[in-house]
């Protein structure tokens, strides 16, 4: 008797519904943020009862973690896409960079999602959810140029700044219509080819010039957590 309820619930699912729970949350986080979000308001206007929502998520939490997974994973399967890690380096990297680039500006909503969900108490629940297969491939592409003397060694938290953060800012200013001057930007594919011909020359190793040292993290600037 148990099973055949069980598998009754699992015809009933609606896919369609559920298609326009995620639809509506994501519009209502880019529209009100996470603060203005509420599994009541989110029934409304997608068009479902509270119940129903709970039928499909256990909470608010569940619900948002699995958002942010869905979201991820088409992210990663769209940057992933035609990509392999046995790629020189300049290679892959000029490839990540167009499939993020396009998929950020193609898709404003779900990046400004994802961006926005860094900074929530659930990115550490969220990272355990990740594909893994994702982190492997680009440990092997970061490993074999490391070994084949194409990238310096170095904590992947400078690597990524180094690699990827100036991609994502000029994206940012042409997402905005403006640069931080206030004067109208729009991103060329002469602009990103120019930055990442810097991206890879920062990267490679070679003689390295002496750098003035900045010591304010460690005096006065440490984390709020950090005792």
């Amino acid at each position: 008797m148990g099973s055949t309820l069980i598998f009754a619930f699992m015809r009933t699912r609606d896919e369609n519904k559920i298609e326009a729970i995620y639809r509506e949350a994501l519009k209502m986080l880019v529209n009100e943020g996470f603060d203005g979000f509420s599994i009541q308001k989110l029934a409304k206007v997608a068009g479902v009862s509270p119940a129903t929502i709970y039928i499909y998520f256990s909470d608010k939490e569940d619900l948002l973690l699995q958002l942010h997974k869905r979201e991820m994973d088409k992210y990663f399967g769209y940057v992933m896409k035609d990509f392999d890690p046995e790629m020189d380096f300049a290679t892959g990297l000029a490839h990540q960079w167009k499939r993020r680039a396009e998929y950020v500006i193609r898709h404003s909503d779900e990046a400004h999602f994802m961006e926005n969900f860094r900074f929530t108490p659930l990115l550490p629940k969220a990272a355990k959810m990740r594909d893994p297969r994702f982190s492997e491939m680009m440990k092997r592409f970061v490993t074999k140029a490391i070994r084949n003397k194409e990238l310096v060694t170095m904590p992947f938290e400078v690597y990524w700044s180094v690699a990827f953060s100036p991609l994502y800012n000029l994206v940012r200013f042409h997402k905005a219509g403006m640069s931080l001057t206030g004067e109208k930007f729009e991103l060329t594919d002469e602009m990103l080819t120019q930055t990442l011909s810097l991206v890879l020359k920062a990267l490679k190793p070679g003689d390295e010039e002496p750098v003035p040292e900045i010591t304010c993290i460690n005096t006065s600037l440490k984390h709020p957590d950090t005792k």
